[in-house]
């Protein structure tokens, strides 16, 4: 094995490493709550729709829809991040699933993907596959809506993405409807995120 590849619990697109973080606890990005601009989008949408959360971690937005009777599928590839999930989401109707992003396949047509923490937990080199995933998996007029760290912070995870950068992946295939400052951030994301809802064409 070449000295250059790290071991599973350092490579952010390994299982392992999350499943490491949750397990010890460390999860700095948890809010433990549902994020105001979230609940200010669900509280405007006319009907329910059918939501992924991918790197759903604990679940609690999941749970928020959930209570709004939403159909929710609450995705997450580590086992430990899931196992954590299902205590919260014990008593709510969530799908919540054990699978790899790039390859789970949707039971029926989505409406919206919510974006917290996922992107930004990705490794640069799988950018491009992220934006073509959110495209394949939303039909014209879905929604892709969330919250987009947007900073130039090259390690991580949290990964930063600069603005021109989240447009050149997602406006091929998408038109950006909102984007606005976000007022109740966590601290490691504070002053450096964007509320911004997308509609796929």
């Amino acid at each position: 094995m070449s000295e250059n590849i790290k071991p599973p619990e350092q490579r952010p697109e390994h299982p392992d490493f999350w499943c490491k973080r949750f397990g010890e606890g460390v999860t700095p990005w948890d809010a433990g709550k549902v994020p105001n601009a979230l609940a200010n989008f669900v509280a405007r949408q006319p009907a329910p729709l059918n939501t992924l959360i991918p790197g759903c971690g604990s679940g609690w937005e999941a749970a928020c829809l959930a209570e709004q009777h939403w159909p929710v599928t609450a995705l997450d590839f580590s086992p430990t991040a899931v196992a954590r999930a299902r205590e919260i989401l014990a008593n709510f109707a969530v799908d919540l699933v054990c699978d790899d992003f790039f390859k789970w396949q949707p039971a029926q047509p989505l409406q919206l993907i919510y974006e917290r923490a996922f992107l930004c937990a990705l490794p640069r080199k799988l950018w491009a596959d992220w934006a073509r995933r959110i495209a394949e998996l939303l039909p014209p007029g879905g929604l892709l809506a969330g919250y987009f760290f947007l900073c130039d912070q090259p390690k991580g995870p949290p990964f930063g993405i600069l603005p021109e950068q989240l447009d050149d992946l997602l406006a091929p295939n998408f038109t950006r409807l909102e984007d606005a400052a976000v007022d109740d951030s966590i601290a490691v994301f504070s002053g450096r995120e964007r509320w911004q809802v997308w509609v796929r064409r």
